[in-house]
Formats: C-alpha cells, structure tokens, sequence
C-alpha cells in the first residue's frame, strides 16, 4: 500500500503561496516516501534557490505533472531513470509546445541537482535527457509590407556609397528572407546570371546552399552596389566588404 504523501505543515516548511497555487500543498508521494530529509530538501529547492515568483510557480506545476506522471506508473524515487524521464519527455511533447517542454525538463533536471547535492539520490537521472530542439524559424510572410519595404528602401540616401551598400545589403534581406549572417558571408560570384534571370546564393548553415531568384529591384541594387564599389572583377571576394571613411559613390 503506498504511502500517504506528508501534508507540508510547519514541522517541514510551510510552503510559500506559489507552491499551494501551483498544487504542491502536499509532498509527491516518492518524496514522502524517502522520509523527512528528503521532504525539507524538496521544499528547499523551491524556496531557498529560485528568487523569482513566476518561475517557482512555474518550476513548481512542472515538477507536480512529473511525480503525478512518477505515481501514475508506480515509481518510487530509486526507480527514476534516464529512460523513464526520456519516456515522460516524449509524452509530454505530444502535448504541449517544444519551449515548455524543455522548461518542464529544466525544472526536473534543477531539483533533482539539489537532490543530489543535498545527499539525497547519487545520481541525477535527468542529466543525460536530451530536450527537443526548438529554432525559431523563419517565417514566409516578411515583418514589413511591400509598401513599407520600398518606403524604407527609397529613404536611403544613395549619394554615398555607404548608403548603396545598405540599400543593395536590406534589399537582399527584405526580398529573400535570409539570415543577416548568410548575407554578410556572401561573394561576388554568388550573385549570378542563369538564363535571363539573376540569382542569390546563400549559404545556411551546415553547409547548405539555397539560391533565390532575384526580384528586379533587388537587381537593381545589387547592380549599382557592385559598379559604384569596382568589386565586379573580384568574384571570390566579398559581395559587401568594410569600406572605408570618407569613400564616396561615383555616379
């Protein structure tokens, strides 16, 4: 018959307000089960190592869904592997965003560290759990409008090389979307002709190439960067080299 959990009266510690909202008024029953040491060392991870109100509300409903999850599958604090964490983690993808998953795992991870320096388990189980990776990607639709977009572009002040470069550097970004560091890394040679129609060769990460057809406009600015600042001929070097002071556009 498992045991009853301990009831966090004053004997322990009380438990901060956060903790009772987020459903912790009670030990989980693998906690309870290791005694009153354990006990205090729980409460105290909560209460002496995380100053913010909102991540211990956080933390706090976390770790409640994970021992729910532990008794749910009759487990007590011993029998917590990696591969029964890896397992809970699985579940809860298929739940909840990949942002909070990785913060519930977070969470499991910091209190079982605390457990662990407080002489409570050896090991920490959830210490080779890998999370899920979460990238911000790109989205399709860009932040400005078409209309803004130009509006931006055409406030540029061209008569200074300067301001050709910057116009032809956002113009790529605005009308292809690519990262600033794929920008910045490109070449002469990766803006090309093929057909009757010019392209940009971006280089992502991991080696991979993607060329983009370019919108006339984009031509446009690419062209009058390249003629005003004489790099045509070098198509190794570098589509947008560091000028220096003082040097002007030649119309």
């Amino acid at each position: 018959m498992a045991q009853k959990p301990i009831i966090l009266t004053e004997q322990i510690i009380p438990p901060p307000p956060a903790l009772a909202r987020a459903g912790l008024d009670m030990l989980p029953a693998a906690i309870a089960a290791r005694g009153e040491r354990a006990g205090r060392r729980f409460v105290e991870f909560f209460t002496a190592t995380i100053r913010n109100r909102n991540t211990r509300m956080a933390y706090a409903r976390a770790v409640k869904q994970f021992f729910d999850w532990c008794d749910d599958h009759r487990l007590k604090l011993d029998d917590i592997e990696p591969i029964a964490i890896a397992a809970y983690i699985e579940e809860l993808g298929a739940k909840i965003a990949r942002p909070s998953v990785k913060q519930h795992l977070a969470a499991i991870r910091q209190l079982f560290d605390y457990l662990v320096t407080g002489g409570i388990l050896l090991s920490n189980p959830a210490g080779s759990v890998r999370g899920p990776k979460y990238v911000v990607t790109r989205g399709k639709t860009p932040v400005l409008s078409r209309d803004e977009m130009r509006e931006l572009l055409n406030s540029i002040d061209t008569s200074e090389l300067i301001g050709l470069r910057d116009r032809a550097l956002l113009g790529l970004m605005g009308y292809t979307f690519a990262r600033v560091s794929a920008v910045v890394t490109l070449r002469v040679e990766d803006y090309f002709l093929q057909g009757r129609r010019s392209w940009v060769r971006l280089h992502e990460k991991g080696g991979k190439r993607h060329e983009v057809p370019c919108h006339h406009s984009l031509d446009e600015y690419l062209d009058a960067w390249i003629a005003a600042a004489k790099i045509g001929d070098d198509k190794k070097g570098p589509l947008f080299p560091e000028l220096q002071k003082g040097r002007q556009a030649h119309h």
